[in-house]
């Protein structure tokens, strides 16, 4: 049986982004969305925090596939840079959840 894939977003019109397992992507985005429900990480602590979640876990490139799965969270407005520098990530508030 041929493996489930999604094609991720990218934010930048007229990017493409990857073609990747839908299990891999779930398992990236749940993490991501974890670590963002609790924080306002910069990239790298993102990248970081994801890393040693998974590592252990995860087959594949865990920083790979989580800035793969990032890019198409921001694009699907579900997450955000913030304006300031450092940039840092942000779930995005939803109507009455916040």
């Amino acid at each position: 049986m041929k493996e489930e894939k999604i094609q991720t977003l990218h934010p930048q019109p007229g990017k493409t982004n990857k073609n990747i397992s839908l299990g891999k992507y779930t398992v990236i985005k749940e993490n991501i969305l974890l670590i963002l429900k609790d924080s306002e990480p910069t990239h790298t602590e993102l990248m970081e925090n994801l890393y040693s979640r998974l590592k252990d876990t995860f087959e594949g490139g865990v920083q790979w596939y989580g800035e793969t799965v990032k890019l198409d969270l921001e694009a699907r407005k579900m997450i955000e840079r913030t304006k300031i520098k450092p940039e840092k990530y942000k779930l995005i508030a939803t109507g009455a959840s916040r």
